[in-house]
């Protein structure tokens, strides 16, 4: 069965200076929910489980526990650890880059191995129960990479874990680790069969609901690749395996958000993945897809319009596929401003009003915040003017979205007020460097570079953020949003492309950060931080530092420098009383030169003090999550780097 939530039949709105846009499904949905509204069904992790990536459907990485609280958590210490791959197995291939955060059910918790399989494991002492048999047949000399996580269903009779390995979706019995032989082909289904160009690669879990798992993509976005792969999202029958739905990202002719791509481009343009992880409303039995940029990520000249379903989020019906509404952060993106983070469904009261409602955070900076049945913005989002291209055959769209509310919780754009200035000798040195690029606001396009003049475009947000797929944790009880984030330019300089390589005129010349003096930041810190934001009000709280930086750097040490903030991917999480949070270690993809760290931090969740900390032999490399077993409440994360092989490390007073 083929999507048919993309028929042109929709209602069509103008809010502010901006076009919102919603399926006709919209509109009977909320006729047909008592209130108008339901809450996406999640405990809180107030029964000690976690039963999600991030620990309910709605994306909350949030937890009611509080036996690790203010009082004790110095007395924290590792309980047990265990390696992503057990060094029993002769010549395994996977990274240290161990993006996982485990599942806890029922006394029993659930991971993907190094090499992208499932195991099942006590909570107590991390010691495996079963670990699912590969296709290959044998553990020896296996390759592979995990997934940043798994997803678990079960109802009176079955209980099953579901992930992507390669190319593939797996049902693997909960009980036993054995593939569910009712399940596609004997317990997996080739994803490469689902069209000609579709190609998974997909990290994230999917996610169940209403009775379909549903996985996304991440087929290459890379411009210099001639034929490109759509990103697709693909739902199955949980118990058969037989394809329900597909949601095309990239409109086909005749389906709605066609005609925004310009002379027909639809049909050779490839990407749009959805490589973020999803969120379900398992009582309204809405799922949100939040989508990534259409190939080429840094040059559009082959798919001008706005390129509807790139960069936006799109709430579909879990049992048809059905679009609802949808809401395009970026049009025509140049910027690989990918929505990078699960959308955080949550419940907040503005002016007065209960509002269920959905909050993606992206990699520009910005909380896009909207009613989770209709898609009305829950404050004003406006279109505004931005810089337009000067490269040829480039037609930038003139304006951007801007929600008025809340304020950006990470810089944009680039001055020269905004470079490094620790000392004179830097400030000035800075300043020279910065003549090498165009400088300008947030959305200054990409921009040719030229021997002997400018090199690019200098960005911020770069291409991994802002926020990027460690996202935003929840508390139910405040209504605070806290937001990790970076603070990393990066250079958008084009070079033309040999057509014997590929079919876009223009090519992004490097992915590199932009150099400072001295090997340092070209920008002031912070360099990476934690922003809480009260939701209710739509104003920031607090923002701190996440980390040291480089001050210890030898030109800064003698300065006596506060905490600058590490640039590193992470992710937290939140409890009762205390907000988690690591650094980030440099073996993660763009982080960079000076980022990371192998320290992991307890906050005070009303200040953002630090009131504990610890250092790892290596950096964290997944999102960390929590659960009680045997009374005992322990906090788990993934850890790895370039020398330190990957592990989960368990901690508990």
């Amino acid at each position: 069965m083929k999507n048919q939530g993309n028929r042109k039949t929709n209602v069509e709105i103008r809010i502010g200076r901006r076009e919102f846009c919603a399926g006709v499904g919209a509109t009977l949905a909320v006729a047909a929910l008592p209130g108008g509204v339901l809450a996406a069904k999640a405990d809180g992790g107030s029964s000690g489980q976690w039963h999600y990536y991030g620990g309910d459907s709605g994306a909350t990485k949030y937890s009611a526990l509080d036996q690790v609280n203010a009082s004790n958590v110095e007395n924290l210490k590792i309980a047990w650890r265990r390696p992503a791959v057990d060094p029993k197995y002769t010549n395994p291939t996977f990274s240290n880059s161990y993006e996982t955060t485990p599942l806890m059910i029922d006394g029993v918790m659930y991971v993907s191995n190094g090499m992208g399989l499932v195991e099942a494991f006590d909570p107590e002492n991390g010691k495996t129960i079963w670990l699912q048999q590969p296709p290959e047949g044998t553990m020896d000399g296996l390759q592979g990479i995990a997934p940043r996580g798994i997803a678990y269903w079960s109802d009176v009779t079955d209980a099953r874990v579901f992930l992507v390995r390669g190319q593939s979706l797996y049902a693997v019995d909960a009980k036993t680790g054995k593939l569910c032989g009712d399940f596609g082909d004997k317990g997996q289904i080739d994803l490469r069969n689902m069209g000609p160009k579709y190609i998974a690669h997909f990290l994230s879990p999917p996610v169940v609901c209403r009775g379909v798992v549903i996985v996304g993509s991440a087929s290459s976005d890379n411009s210099r690749i001639k034929k490109e792969n759509h990103g697709d999202v693909h739902a199955f029958d949980v118990r058969t395996g037989k394809l329900s739905w597909t949601f095309h990202t990239i409109p086909h002719a005749g389906e709605f958000g066609f005609d925004t791509w310009k002379d027909d481009s639809a049909s050779s343009t490839g990407a749009a993945n959805v490589w973020a992880p999803f969120s379900a409303d398992q009582e309204l039995g809405y799922v949100y897809l939040p989508t990534s940029t259409p190939t080429a990520d840094w040059y559009g000249g082959a798919r001008l319009g706005n390129c509807l379903f790139g960069e936006s989020l799109v709430c579909v019906d879990a049992t048809t596929g059905n679009r609802i509404w949808h809401f395009q952060t970026v049009h025509h993106g140049l910027w690989d401003y990918d929505l990078p983070a699960a959308p955080v469904l949550a419940t907040i009261t503005v002016d007065g009003k209960q509002i269920k409602a959905v909050l993606q955070v992206t990699k520009t900076c910005f909380v896009f915040a909207f009613d989770r049945v209709t898609g009305m913005p829950v404050w004003p989002i406006e279109e505004r003017a931005v810089p337009t291209s000067t490269t040829p055959g480039e037609q930038s769209s003139p304006t951007q979205p801007f929600p008025t509310k809340p304020a950006p919780f990470d810089r944009q754009g680039i001055t020269l007020d905004d470079l490094i200035d620790f000392t004179p000798e830097l400030r000035a040195k800075a300043v020279e460097l910065s003549k090498q690029y165009v400088l300008g606001p947030l959305f200054t396009p990409p921009s040719v570079s030229t021997p002997g003049g400018k090199k690019g475009t200098a960005v911020l947000p770069g291409w991994a953020g802002g926020a990027n797929w460690g996202g935003a944790a929840f508390d139910p009880d405040t209504g605070i949003l806290y937001v990790t984030s970076v603070t990393d330019p990066h250079v958008e300089g084009l070079v033309t492309q040999d057509p014997a390589k590929g079919d876009v005129r223009y090519i992004r010349e490097k992915l590199i950060s932009v150099p400072g003096p001295d090997g340092l930041p070209f920008v002031k810190p912070p360099y990476g931080r934690i922003t809480a934001i009260d939701m209710n009000r739509g104003e920031h709280v607090w923002s701190v530092p996440n980390g040291d930086g480089p001050r210890n750097h030898p030109l800064l040490k003698h300065l006596n420098l506060p905490p600058l903030g590490s640039s590193g991917r992470v992710g937290p999480l939140l409890t009762k009383t205390l907000l988690f949070v690591g650094e980030g270690d440099p073996i993660i993809v763009a982080t960079p030169p000076l980022g990371g760290g192998s320290k992991f931090r307890a906050y005070n969740k009303t200040s953002g003090k630090v009131l504990w900390e610890t250092e790892f032999p290596a950096g964290t490399t997944g999102t960390p999550m929590t659960y009680v077993h045997q009374e005992k409440q322990f906090i788990v994360v993934a850890i790895g780097g370039k020398d330190h092989t990957a592990e989960l490390v368990a901690l508990a007073v």
